[in-house]
């Protein structure tokens, strides 16, 4: 009999979280490596968001909370959901979790049993299908494409559904490609929901913030009030305020889902971080100037990393409209010789080749569910990434 649980044979590492280990190991070992797998800005928590954090340690605010998030939080939570997105919620309808992982690992923990079905379109988060089947439930897979850019068509979301879905996966603008779905596109999907009132919807909504030239965010429950009933909207501080070290994430929906959330949450972990939580409130409440500056450095690094990729024999990159990476496809890269002799089969091949070969550590597409890719983070500096794409150029060159 093994000691560990047949639960855990069915899930693996998270491939993302490897890579960047790897990539450490050797420069710990003295290469110069440059990493583009890790999925977090290299910007500096605003100071105001400091200062909060700073000024609740000294007020004393280091004790428990209550298992899902301080009721200052959840207020903060509503308002911004009322202010961004013109949602009604209570602070009763908030989860507040260590991270934008836990609220949804929570949410799949207290819905899903045996045989229940969770639509994720491909590419995906590394995390999602691994979560579902932690939960006891089953990844439903759907590719995308890059002809139209990486997003689910409402065809495919219809095709994909049967009795047994109880969930569809939103992220949008996404990770692992940085596309994001125009009000349009989101509301043709939001039609296909309406049409199968068993399934729920789980958005991830972590990379909002982070829209570029002109692209206007929004969410399924915006986008169709009819799905407010039966939408978990989740989200975060992670990424636009450079917190993802001090894992907070939250979500909100119908009451009922969220007491159930929290009866998981009070016997897994209980409450997030009692400083983590009043530096939230001072990021949800306080000043979002920063955001438009941020903002344009993320544009500018992302123009030049579409540009030098681009200018590669063999490798596709669309240009994405949000969150802080791209996606190429190396389809015409397969089958080719490295320098050391490495015969290049799959896009896992290419991006161990590339860390080995060249010095640069990026994600291999299977990772996120479609191949043959690879995902590159543009959250590094100018310069970092001016580096690497050329090491990437000249790798590619290399090969025979």
């Amino acid at each position: 009999m093994s000691f560990l649980s047949e639960t855990l044979s069915r899930v693996k590492p998270s491939p993302t979280i490897a890579m960047t280990a790897k990539a450490a190991e050797l420069k710990a070992a003295g290469r110069n490596v440059i990493g583009l797998s890790a999925g977090e800005p290299d910007f500096d928590t605003p100071q105001n968001i400091k200062d909060a954090a700073v000024a609740a340690i000294a007020a004393g605010k280091t004790k428990y909370t209550a298992p899902d998030g301080i009721p200052e939080l959840k207020q903060a939570v509503c308002a911004k959901m009322k202010r961004d997105h013109g949602l009604d919620y209570t602070p009763a309808q908030v989860s507040v979790g260590t991270g934008g992982k836990q609220t949804l690992y929570n949410a799949l923990m207290a819905t899903l049993n045996p045989g229940d079905e969770v639509v994720i379109p491909a590419p995906y988060w590394v995390s999602y299908p691994d979560m579902v089947l932690l939960a006891g439930g089953t990844p439903v897979i759907t590719e995308t494409s890059l002809e139209t850019n990486f997003k689910l068509t409402a065809d495919q979301l219809e095709a994909a559904i049967t009795p047994n879905t109880k969930w569809f996966i939103f992220n949008s603008p996404s990770n692992p490609t940085g596309a994001g779905y125009s009000r349009d596109e989101l509301k043709a999907l939001t039609d296909v929901l309406l049409r199968h009132p068993h399934v729920w919807v789980m958005t991830d909504d972590m990379y909002e913030h982070l829209a570029y030239d002109g692209f206007e965010f929004c969410t399924p429950a915006q986008v169709e009030p009819q799905l407010y009933e039966r939408t978990l909207t989740c989200n975060g501080v992670s990424k636009a305020y450079a917190m993802t070290g001090w894992r907070i994430g939250y979500a909100a929906g119908p009451e009922k889902l969220i007491a159930a959330m929290r009866k998981v949450q009070s016997q897994s972990t209980s409450n997030p971080c009692s400083v983590s939580q009043w530096a939230a409130v001072e990021a949800l409440n306080g000043t979002q100037e920063f955001l438009a500056p941020n903002n344009e450095i993320f544009v500018r690094r992302r123009d030049l990393v579409v540009r030098m990729l681009n200018q590669i024999d063999g490798i596709s990159c669309p240009v994405p409209e949000g969150a802080f990476y791209v996606y190429p496809s190396i389809a015409g890269l397969i089958g080719r010789t490295t320098p050391a002799g490495k015969l290049i089969e799959t896009d896992e091949d290419f991006a161990t080749a590339l860390l080995e070969e060249a010095d640069v550590a990026v994600v291999f597409g299977a990772a996120f569910g479609l191949s043959p890719n690879f995902r590159v983070s543009y959250a590094t500096s100018d310069a970092a990434l001016e580096e690497a794409c050329s090491r990437i150029q000249s790798f590619c060159a290399s090969l025979a």
